[in-house]
């Protein structure tokens, strides 16, 4: 995916390791130094049921190292940015360490619409394109710039045809139906069961 939006952004100084960023790297000619610090263990922040550990959990998986930022002007090449709060923190890590501008990129289209095939995004109205346009989201995570890749641009990037993949997240193409209600429906196997009726005697 990197190789795609190196053919839309041709500034590239990226932060932290990952298939895009290293296609970054390769289609820019840029200097590549490894800028954040990935604790191995931590699991996925985005599946945290509050704001508050999802705040933690950044901060013990990614720590910035100061003597490559410092005074720097970054890329940040990541995958998706679901609700924004780790994006958010991210950047503002690279500020505290330094950085003089943060730029990011994403290697994917804007996530609108909830997962129901077993990615747990929360409903539409916890992510943050659903409710807020590219410049909102841009000030949101005190982004210099935000800039994603297209589903044409994925497809492109993959060289293969739209059918052979699922696009609902980005598009709300769903190959099957879904509950119109999805916002009270998506968590519904995980209720407690209603405690059985006990005959009146």
């Amino acid at each position: 995916m990197g190789g795609a939006l190196i053919r839309t952004w041709t500034s590239v100084a990226p932060a932290r390791r990952s298939s895009s960023t290293i296609r970054f790297v390769e289609g820019s000619g840029l200097p590549y130094r490894e800028g954040m610090y990935r604790n191995r263990y931590a699991g996925r922040t985005f599946i945290q049921p509050s704001a508050g550990l999802r705040h933690r959990g950044v901060t013990i998986k990614l720590n910035p190292l100061r003597e490559v930022v410092n005074g720097k002007r970054l890329i940040v090449v990541d995958d998706s940015i679901v609700r924004g709060t780790t994006t958010k923190r991210i950047v503002e890590l690279l500020r505290r360490a330094g950085a003089t501008e943060v730029h990011v990129r994403i290697s994917a289209p804007p996530i609108y619409h909830p997962c129901f095939y077993g990615i747990d995004t929360q409903v539409a109205t916890e992510l943050i394109a659903s409710t807020h346009t590219e410049p909102q989201i841009r000030d949101f995570i005190d982004a210099d710039s935000l800039g994603y890749l297209s589903i044409r641009g994925v497809l492109a990037a993959l060289e293969l045809p739209y059918e052979r993949f699922c696009f609902a997240c980005f598009d709300g193409n769903y190959p099957e139906p879904v509950p119109y209600d999805a916002g009270s429906r998506k968590f519904v196997l995980e209720e407690e069961p209603a405690p059985p009726k006990v005959p009146a005697t």
